[in-house]
């Protein structure tokens, strides 16, 4: 649940947190209505048409949102807390990466820091966990998060399970996300079709399901409501979930919930 400044004050290509639909990216200060509309279709149609899905199959996505959701866009995260689905904060805003700081900690953590407590603000919530906008976070990200009391980390995409990141603050547990299993990467970059799409998530389910007769595996899918939430895409989303409700011994766990499992093993994982 992301949610784009319109303008940026630089004359540079405004690059908002992920793909355009259209190629040719204006300057920052230059309205790109095409561009931001393209967006803002997820918040006007896309996620209720996906949230009517996750309704129908009874099935609880997590919710990864930018603190100017919380203030501009509340109804979406109204629509998940009514639901009770996990938020999870994702920067305050989504064209504002924390890259651009990388060699100013003080400034990178008064971004997270004014992120967690709009998400306080504005969901009576303790956060738990944290992905960066386009996740791309820095070297001082996961300090700043332990210094801040988070308990996990989604930016890191190098595994199929959760580890451990020691920082100078302490242990964060990282759960990895996946720019693979994404519907960014599948859809919007690679143009799979709808079929594709849904094709590759059940074998990666597949797959991933045989190992876990071994240990333990996770599988986490990237879901925009711009793009997953078209009409002719949403069908895969629908029968992917039905196929993965076919299959027994599958835990639908909350990222808090496997944060908590994990840290009772964690000292017997490599």
């Amino acid at each position: 649940m992301e949610t784009w400044d319109l303008i940026k004050d630089t004359d540079e290509a405004y690059y908002a947190g992920g793909p355009s639909i259209l190629p040719d990216l204006l300057p920052g200060n230059v309205p790109d209505f095409p561009n931001y509309m393209w967006r803002e279709y997820g918040q006007r149609v896309g996620v209720w048409r996906l949230l009517d899905v996750f309704d129908e199959l009874s099935v609880k996505p997590e919710c990864t949102v930018n603190a100017k959701t919380c203030l501009e866009r509340h109804e979406m995260v109204k629509a998940a807390m009514d639901r009770k689905l996990q938020i999870i904060p994702h920067n305050y805003e989504q064209g504002e990466l924390l890259t651009q700081y990388f060699n100013d900690p003080l400034k990178e953590e008064e971004v997270i820091k004014n992120t967690l407590d709009v998400y306080k603000e504005t969901t009576s919530l303790i956060p738990q966990g944290w992905l960066s906008s386009s996740l791309r976070g820095t070297e001082n990200t996961a300090n700043i998060l332990v210094k801040n009391g988070i308990r996990f980390y989604c930016d890191a995409m190098n595994d199929d399970q959760p580890y451990i990141i020691d920082t100078d603050s302490g242990p964060i547990v990282s759960i990895p996300y996946s720019n693979e299993i994404n519907d960014f990467t599948l859809l919007t970059r690679r143009g799979h079709t709808t079929d594709e799409f849904r094709d590759i998530l059940i074998e990666e389910m597949n797959v991933l399901y045989q190992e876990s007769k071994a240990t333990s595996k996770i599988m986490n899918i990237g879901l925009h409501p711009h793009v997953s939430g078209r009409a002719y895409r949403v069908r895969a989303i629908r029968e992917f979930l039905e196929a993965a409700k076919e299959l027994e011994g599958i835990w639908w766990a909350t990222r808090s919930q496997i944060a908590e499992e994990y840290l009772k093993q964690s000292e017997e994982h490599i």
